[in-house]
């Protein structure tokens, strides 16, 4: 009897030890677009602009900028929401982000003529910032698929696109848009 005792007590202190740590895994998986926004004590206003629907394989998706203003403090966010079956997925990328995507978005387009000549069964070739959006290509018996991915867990996430060009246009305009929303350059 002694031994159920310690062994259920063992069992349950286990659960609440590995509860504890899977919330705090949990709770550090915050986005930038979260950790602003997040911000107690203040006012938050979002403000979005419409951009033109971004056209992949499968149908389209939503785009916009996002500006929250917290206080005094402003931030923008290019947005591709994609509507599954269940739910809607968004991608929401910080505008230095978005400038970084767009400079491995020419590194990407410089490799794919090299990596198709390769003539391999498969490759893939991507970036990814550090909220886990990913930009990229795989080639797949000669065949180059450009992608974006637009969240780092779940399913239905991915986007597949036709052209290298679109998803740049489409980068840059956003890019443009916050340029011009900020009144700079």
């Amino acid at each position: 009897m002694l031994k159920n005792i310690f062994l259920v007590s063992g069992l349950v202190l286990c659960s609440i030890v590995s509860g504890q740590e899977t919330k705090k895994e949990n709770e550090s998986i915050k986005t930038k677009m979260d950790v602003f926004a997040s911000k107690t004590g203040s006012i938050t206003k979002f403000i979005d602009t419409k951009l033109p629907y971004l056209k992949v394989s499968f149908g389209s998706a939503e785009t916009r900028i996002r500006k929250i203003s917290n206080g005094a403090a402003s931030a923008y966010f290019y947005q591709i929401s994609k509507e599954g079956k269940y739910s809607t997925t968004t991608a929401s990328i910080e505008y230095m982000d978005l400038i970084e995507v767009l400079k491995a978005l020419k590194a990407l387009q410089n490799e794919v003529n090299n990596d198709i000549l390769a003539n391999p069964d498969y490759l893939e070739n991507k970036f990814i910032t550090v909220d886990g959006f990913q930009v990229g290509y795989y080639i797949d018996k000669g065949t180059v698929h450009w992608y974006v991915r637009l969240e780092k867990y779940g399913s239905d996430v991915t986007l597949f696109i036709d052209k290298y060009e679109t998803i740049e246009t489409a980068f840059s305009e956003a890019k443009n848009k916050i340029d011009s929303l900020k009144g700079t350059k």
